[in-house]
């Protein structure tokens, strides 16, 4: 069994037999082999990393995405851990998905979710989200186009309920 002592951990994701799993309040990254659950390394001191909360990899292009709490993401190459602060924003990143190589950004605050090439962080599209979806918590994009989103919701009979929802044609694409 793995335990992750004196920081609580915040979320993982894995490339090949490597886990990579980012704490709260920690500017490290830490690496474990998926088949033994064994440590392998650390990355330390991602300079101005501060609190990271969310990690997704890209298998294409071998780099993992990190949210901050800090209104940014980092970007950090599984190859050679060299970092760079990729993309700042003006809201909470609520979490993060890869399809290809394509980073949605989930945000509750404004209630939407962002599709960025991750080739060149460039904004692809904005997918505003019905009003009735509250408490964001996590989307992905399927493979035929749609976006699956969990969140909070409302019902008739229950004042709090949490659904996953798919959304078809609620999608705003910017133009160039």
């Amino acid at each position: 069994m793995l335990y992750v002592v004196g920081d609580v951990m915040a979320a993982v994701t894995h490339l090949d037999n490597i886990m990579y799993v980012v704490c709260h309040g920690s500017s490290a990254i830490r690496l474990y082999n998926t088949d033994t659950l064994s440590p392998l390394d650390v990355v330390n001191d991602i300079t101005g990393m501060t609190d990271p909360y969310d990690i997704v990899v890209c298998r294409h292009d071998r780099q993992l995405y990190v949210a901050d709490w800090d209104y940014c993401i980092w970007r950090v190459s599984v190859d050679d851990y060299s970092h760079v602060k990729w993309l700042n924003t003006q809201f909470t990143v609520r979490s993060l998905s890869m399809t290809s190589r394509k980073l949605l950004v989930t945000s509750e605050q404004p209630p939407n979710v962002r599709q960025y090439s991750a080739t060149n962080n460039e904004l692809l599209r904005v997918v505003k989200l019905p009003q009735y979806m509250k408490d964001v918590r996590h989307a992905v994009e399927t493979t035929h186009g749609t976006f699956v989103v969990c969140h909070e919701g409302k019902s008739q009979h229950k004042k709090r309920q949490y659904a996953v929802s798919e959304l078809l044609r609620f999608c705003h694409l910017l133009r160039h």
